[in-house]
């Protein structure tokens, strides 16, 4: 390589090595400059939510929903999962109230395979959206449950299993009311309702 090269090759190098200290140099001031300061509390609170980012409170998951409580926004006792209200409030400052009643899903449909009559032989993707799509699906019964499990795909707590006779069975201790459940079954065959059901019954009395 011949001398006069050989310059350029290194003046390039040097030229590039200083630009990169002038830019290295300008970003790392105004890292400090521009730095936002974030809360150390809502690690905290993020720390001692369940990490499930179900959305049932209504904040786009676990770190939404802490960023909230931290900002007032939300009340300690939001999360429907966790039931360590009292922790979440020890780091806030605050006393934890009562929280609201347990919340959990409803299947409002007894008719399964055993009991509804079946119009064709679905083989389709084992999607109830699909079948639904299909023709209103196979069952005859237009207002029962698909059963293709759309409901139980969804649940991050796996509180929900199919049965043989193809209706979804919730297990009441896992089931947190997150509500994913109800907006993935395309009939809207299950809700959310207290878990505690209490009724009272009067005596008919002889006029």
């Amino acid at each position: 390589m011949e001398a006069g090269s050989l310059q350029i090759v290194i003046n390039s190098i040097a030229i590039l090595a200083f630009l990169g200290v002038v830019f290295g140099s300008g970003l790392a001031v105004a890292s400090r400059k521009l730095k936002v300061e974030s809360d150390p509390r809502i690690d905290e609170v993020e720390a001692l939510l369940p990490g499930a980012n179900c959305g049932g409170c209504g904040y786009p998951g676990c770190r939404g929903l802490a960023e909230a409580i931290v900002s007032g926004a939300a009340p300690v006792t939001a999360c429907p999962v966790t039931k360590d209200y009292s922790s979440i409030a020890e780091v806030m400052g605050v006393e934890a109230t009562s929280a609201a009643e347990r919340m959990i899903a409803k299947v409002r449909c007894a008719g399964g395979k055993k009991e509804a009559q079946q119009r064709f032989i679905y083989l389709g993707v084992e999607d109830c959206s699909a079948a639904q799509n299909l023709g209103g699906g196979a069952k005859a019964c237009a207002y029962g449950c698909l059963g293709l499990g759309n409901c139980a795909k969804v649940c991050p707590f796996e509180a929900i299993t199919m049965s043989d006779n193809g209706l979804p069975i919730v297990d009441e201790e896992k089931c947190t009311g997150c509500g994913l459940c109800v907006k993935a079954c395309p009939r809207h065959l299950i809700d959310l309702r207290c878990r505690l059901v209490r009724c009272c019954c009067t005596p008919l009395r002889d006029k």
